[in-house]
């Protein structure tokens, strides 16, 4: 089981995070399509929070199936098993893979409660393991590590209610990869042709196609003034991106938390340190007198941050590019305060810290 987690990554993009598995044969991440809409480029984060640009391939909203491929991802050596004939029965124990809440990998278990549940005219397998959003494009697999299929949803106002698209459906998906080009594709709902062009109809059986399934989300003007901060600091902002608004990523070994805090005010912050035992007196002293500028040195739940705070309306003001100055300044002085409070004070890295 162990080596079958690193083939799993946190999907992050600029609506939110979501879970995918690593295909060895078709060299492609498997996901929802819902994590995945409204964009042709994503991020996938592993264990070790090491993020990598990622393209999507092909989507399929009908069936909620989406194909990326990540060409600089270190290739996992164990994979889900996708390549067999088991078939899912009712009060089977099936194992839940993935990050929920954008959380830390998560593993949780349960049996299956119905393997052919229709719901809307697809049939998916019900589960009565724990699914929360984040889970979603997660594996759901046996105690064999044989894929069983992809986790979807769950009912939001009820318990133990979770769903998953069955094996049977991905491998009819599966059959299409290697017609599949590098652009952008788009699976039809209704024949299952490959549609490469924005069209309003299947070039194959005539089906209307919603041309906006075609389109990137446009990001809002404040975010996208945010992504210039992050831009000077070589980072590519799409490995920033952590959900709506919100923005988390290293900068060396500081982890950067930048988001909208009380609908008013863009708040940029860096969990540093968990303090020491000792010389306590020292590091008040340091926090209390040191010049930081802009920024500010703060103790919280026994941990050494560093953060920076405006008003949103303050972007739109002559001091604009200051301010997105100092949001990038803030991501450099992170790395480097970090490394001082562990040689000067002996402080501890916080297991944010990479």
């Amino acid at each position: 089981m162990k080596n079958i987690e690193s083939s799993v990554f946190k999907i992050n993009t600029a609506n939110g995070t979501g879970t995918g598995f690593y295909n060895k044969k078709n060299d492609i991440i498997i996901t929802n399509y819902h994590v995945v809409a409204g964009c042709h480029t994503v991020s996938l984060e592993g264990k070790d929070k090491n993020r990598y640009l990622t393209q999507v391939l092909y989507v399929n909203p009908g069936k909620d199936i989406a194909f990326l491929r990540a060409n600089d991802l270190p290739k996992p050596i164990e994979t889900v098993v996708i390549e067999h004939r088991t078939e899912s029965k009712s009060r089977d124990k099936v194992i839940v893979l993935g990050y929920p809440y954008g959380m830390p990998f998560t593993v949780t278990e349960g049996i299956v409660s119905n393997p052919r549940q229709s719901i809307g005219g697809n049939y998916y397998i019900q589960t009565d393991a724990a699914i929360n959003p984040g889970n979603s494009g997660g594996p759901v697999i046996n105690e064999k590590g044989e894929l069983m299929g992809i986790v979807t949803s769950k009912f939001s106002d009820a318990d133990n209610m979770g769903f998953a698209i069955p094996m049977e459906t991905l491998r009819e998906e599966l059959t299409i990869v290697n017609d599949m080009s590098d652009a952008f594709t788009l699976g039809c709902s209704n024949c299952g042709g490959l549609i490469e062009e924005k069209t309003d109809y299947c070039p194959n059986c005539g089906t209307l196609v919603d041309e906006k399934l075609f389109e990137e989300m446009e990001l809002s003007d404040f975010s996208l003034k945010v992504e210039e901060a992050i831009s000077k600091l070589d980072i590519n902002p799409i490995l920033a991106r952590s959900g709506r608004e919100r923005w988390y990523f290293h900068q060396g070994s500081a982890e950067i938390r930048i988001f909208v805090y009380d609908n008013n005010y863009l708040f940029a912050t860096s969990p540093l340190n968990d303090l020491p035992r000792k010389n306590l007196a020292e590091i008040y002293e340091y926090i209390l007198t040191a010049d930081m500028g802009p920024h500010r040195l703060s103790i919280s739940d026994n941990q050494i941050y560093l953060s920076y705070r405006i008003h949103i309306s303050d972007l739109y003001s002559d001091h604009k590019n200051e301010i997105l100055e100092c949001l990038a300044q803030l991501a450099t002085k992170a790395d480097e305060l970090d490394n001082t409070f562990v040689n000067d004070f002996g402080a501890e890295m916080t297991h944010y810290s990479k």
